[in-house]
């Protein structure tokens, strides 16, 4: 099974080479409405919105519901953006540069209280662009957080936590030598510079940010209004969550938006508006470079050249959405694309700016039957498919999960008594019983192969 990220997802960009398209202007609406009808059915997903940003000038096509409420989704739905709050983090570290607040190359426990240790390494200290690029050598996440529900991992992450992980933690390779996405990092970031403007995170946003570029729904705490608009997230089993809390580091995911905000900033980013046009260039500079990414880091900014245009973009994903935006300076097309569940919907968004860049294949369409406790209660137990890669198979109820080693547990669908199927991922596994019942192994189909896994207990 495939463990679902979030933030930075791998991207493939060995593909075919035609030519780019020759005009500025975007697919029409009616494939975008194929290509996400097509999403929504074949994912049993919950829904989509799409902005354009073209010759033509702004455009919104939409698919699905925000199942809680019943709603349709529009251009003015409120999702978490998840991991896009990034960019904006990078944004304000350059627009407090430019305005000679902090220096890029400031370190960053300059910014800290004193009694705060900030790990270094060979003499050398972690600075606010270390922080940006993702090469400050800070893990993906502090390894002290312990979080009292899982569906809201960041909520209890305190302050003095974040220090205390900071003056613990020795560093295991060179700052400034390896692209390393880092949640932490980003969110230190955050927090930094809100210390320094001596406001919140989200005030600096609204205030440096927000607030310039018109982008009334763009915030952490919703508004009435806001709240009236926001749609429910949906988990890898298509459950219903709640939205994540991020107070410590708020710099790494906290932000909700629109569509319609989210194409307003990425305008933004193709014709820079004042008083933020010189931050915004200097956010796209390539910075550092990712070579076994295939990608080049700008203050925030992911930034990839396929062909004959650059791509700069940026995806998001918690618990319940994913997001994407991206846009291409040279051609000057700019795509959103927001789902209130946790599919991956990057495919979409890179396909719609270079249409050599390939959409996922749907999974086959698979019907959920309900089957008895009792013959649930035949699989649980735990499967070996290679010396250091298990599953674990329980039951809740009526419902049977699989944890597969080092990664979250999924629900496993039953489409016929002994074959089940997952909705996070296109996977599906076969149970294997003997003529007396017993259950003896599994087999787990998932891109084209199938592995066979020999029940240990």
């Amino acid at each position: 099974m495939t463990m679902i990220r979030t933030g930075l997802a791998a991207l493939a960009l060995s593909v075919a080479s035609p030519p780019l398209l020759g005009q500025s202007a975007l697919p029409p609406d009616s494939v975008i409405h194929a290509i996400l009808r097509d999403r929504v059915a074949a994912d049993d997903a919950v829904g989509i919105v799409v902005g354009l940003l073209d010759e033509r000038g702004r455009r919104f096509v939409s698919r699905g519901l925000s199942k809680k409420e019943g709603k349709p989704l529009d251009s003015r739905t409120v999702f978490e953006i998840g991991s896009i709050t990034k960019v904006f983090t990078g944004l304000a570290l350059a627009d407090m540069a430019g305005r000679g607040e902090v220096r890029l190359d400031d370190p960053v426990g300059r910014h800290l209280p004193p009694t705060v240790r900030v790990p270094t390494r060979g003499g050398r200290e972690i600075t606010l662009a270390d922080l940006a690029t993702h090469s400050s050598g800070l893990p993906r996440l502090p390894s002290n957080m312990a979080p009292s529900s899982p569906a809201n991992p960041y909520a209890d992450y305190t302050e003095q936590q974040l220090y205390d992980f900071l003056g613990g933690h020795e560093l295991r390779r060179d700052i400034g030598a390896q692209y390393e996405y880092s949640n932490l990092g980003v969110g230190l970031l955050g927090h930094v510079l809100a210390r320094v403007a001596r406001t919140s995170y989200e005030d600096l946003v609204v205030r440096r940010i927000a607030g310039p570029l018109k982008m009334p729904d763009t915030r952490i705490t919703l508004s009435p209004s806001m709240r009236s608009r926001a749609a429910s997230g949906h988990d890898a089993n298509g459950d219903s969550t709640s939205m994540w809390d991020l107070p410590t580091l708020a710099g790494a995911g906290g932000l909700r938006s629109t569509a319609e905000d989210m194409l307003s900033f990425l305008g933004a980013q193709l014709d820079p508006p004042a008083p933020l046009a010189d931050a915004i260039r200097l956010t796209h500079a390539r910075r550092f470079e990712a070579p076994q990414q295939r990608l080049g880091i700008g203050l925030g900014w992911h930034i990839i050249k396929p062909g004959d245009a650059d791509i700069i973009w940026h995806n998001g994903g918690t618990g319940g959405f994913h997001s994407f935006v991206g846009f291409s300076p040279s051609r000057r097309v700019a795509v959103v694309v927001l789902t209130n569940s946790t599919r991956n919907i990057d495919d979409i968004g890179f396909h719609l700016l270079d249409a050599r860049m390939p959409l996922q294949k749907p999974p086959a369409a698979r019907t959920e039957v309900a089957l008895d406790s009792t013959v649930l209660d035949r699989y649980v137990g735990e499967y070996e498919l290679a010396p250091t890669f298990r599953i674990a198979v329980t039951r809740e109820g009526n419902a049977l999960f699989g944890q597969a080693t080092g990664q979250p547990r999924f629900r496993l669908f039953a489409e016929s008594e002994t074959k089940f199927f997952l909705k996070v991922v296109d996977a599906q596994i076969t149970f294997e019983r003997q003529p007396d019942g017993r259950v003896t192994g599994l087999i787990l189909h998932q891109n084209g192969g199938n592995v066979p896994g020999k029940k240990m207990r």
